[in-house]
């Protein structure tokens, strides 16, 4: 005798609705799905901050240091064209003569010297000198009273006693010397120095395992360059 078996449905009949035991097992893998997705957006945000968070900043640091030393060699050579050479101790009798101007012009940094240029120029800033450096964590906030380019708003070491007619590959204008050296800091610009020549060229220089700039076989500031003609160069440090 054949077994009875249950009347089957037709074949274009809907399926019948998931029992309990199916709705908890989809239940369990939506929720493990949606769970690995999260983890993978949370890793995918976490890898994106870190990365903008630690990119190098230096590289940023010194295109801007270069654009301001560029600004202020055109400073120089205006300043070239109205009193024969740039900044020094001759040309402070003259500016104030010229300018009537109540700024604090020394010489013993390139805070005092580069005054001269704040004090003669239309353009009136303090934001030119500056480079992000240890000594320079902040920029000039452009207040122009006696204090003007005060500690820590100039970052631009400077050598005393050129023009522009002095030799082209001279350097002017270098940055980030290590103050009472002649040494570079390789931090701010991830190894490279800034150095403005007298021909107008601003561009970095490679930072050696001993802080040093060498060109031609030499420390940049080597007396025996020639550029400085056998003469020791005056040097003129930020403050």
């Amino acid at each position: 005798m054949e077994p009875h078996l249950p009347p089957q449905p037709p074949p274009d009949a809907p399926a019948p609705p998931p029992g309990p035991e199916a709705l908890e097992s989809r239940r369990k893998m939506g929720c493990i799905l949606w769970g690995g997705g999260g983890c993978v957006v949370l890793l995918l945000l976490g890898f994106l901050t870190a990365t903008v968070i630690h990119r190098p900043k230096g590289p940023a640091y010194r295109t801007e240091a270069i654009n301001n030393i560029k600004q202020v060699n055109l400073e120089l050579i205006d300043f070239d064209n109205d009193y024969g050479s740039f900044p020094n101790a001759s040309t402070i009798p003259a500016v104030k003569a010229a300018t009537a101007t109540t700024l604090s012009l020394g010489t013993s940094s390139s805070n005092d010297l580069l005054r001269q240029l704040i004090a003669t120029s239309t353009y009136k800033s303090e934001k030119i000198f500056w480079a992000k450096t240890a000594g320079t964590p902040r920029k000039g906030n452009d207040v122009l009273g006696a204090d003007a380019l005060k500690k820590g708003e100039c970052a631009f070491t400077y050598i005393a006693g050129l023009s522009t007619s002095s030799d082209p590959n001279a350097p002017v204008l270098l940055v980030p010397v290590i103050p009472g050296t002649w040494k570079f800091d390789p931090k701010p610009f991830n190894g490279k120095a800034v150095v403005l020549r007298i021909d107008g060229s601003a561009r970095p220089e490679t930072i050696d395992k001993n802080g040093d700039v060498i060109i031609g076989g030499m420390n940049i500031f080597d007396p025996r360059q020639p550029y400085w003609g056998g003469k020791a160069p005056d040097i003129k440090w930020p403050e």
